[in-house]
C-alpha cells in the first residue's frame, strides 16, 4: 500500500508558475510510475501527466505539453509538477497517483492508489 500527500497548490494569476510536490510512503517508492491527474467542477478526473519508475520516461496531456514538467526524486521519495503559463482552465484540485507497475500509464483505472488532492486556481 502506498500513502499519497499532495502539497503546493494556491491562487495565482494567468501566466503564473506553481510546483507540485506529492510526499509518498509505504511500498519501496523507486518501484512504480506515478502520475498526476485533476479535476475540475463538474467535470470528469482527467490525466495531467505521467512519470516512468526511474524518471526517464514521461507523458504529457497534450492541453498541458510545453507548459507543466514531471518529475521524481526517488532519494527523497517525491514526485514533482512545475507548471508554468498557467491558464484559467488549468484551475482543478490535483491529484497524484501511483500505479502497480514500473511504466507510464495513462488511465485513471491503472493507478491503484491516490492523494487527497491540492486546490489550483488561476485568476484571468
Amino acid at each position: 500500500q502506498v500513502q499519497l500527500v499532495e502539497s503546493g497548490g494556491g491562487l495565482v494569476q494567468a501566466g503564473g508558475s506553481l510546483r507540485l510536490s506529492c510526499a509518498a510512503s509505504g511500498r519501496t517508492f523507486s518501484t512504480y510510475a506515478m502520475g498526476w491527474f485533476r479535476q475540475a467542477p463538474g467535470k470528469e478526473r482527467e490525466f495531467v501527466a505521467a512519470i516512468s519508475w526511474a524518471g526517464r520516461s514521461t507523458y504529457y496531456a497534450d492541453s498541458v505539453k510545453g507548459r507543466f514538467t514531471i518529475s521524481r526524486d526517488n532519494a527523497k521519495n517525491t514526485m514533482y509538477l512545475q507548471m508554468n503559463s498557467l491558464k484559467p482552465e488549468d484551475t482543478a484540485v490535483y491529484y497524484c497517483a501511483a500505479t502497480r507497475t514500473a511504466w507510464v500509464q495513462t488511465r485513471k483505472s491503472d493507478y491503484g492508489n491516490w492523494g487527497q488532492g491540492t486546490q489550483v486556481t488561476v485568476s484571468s
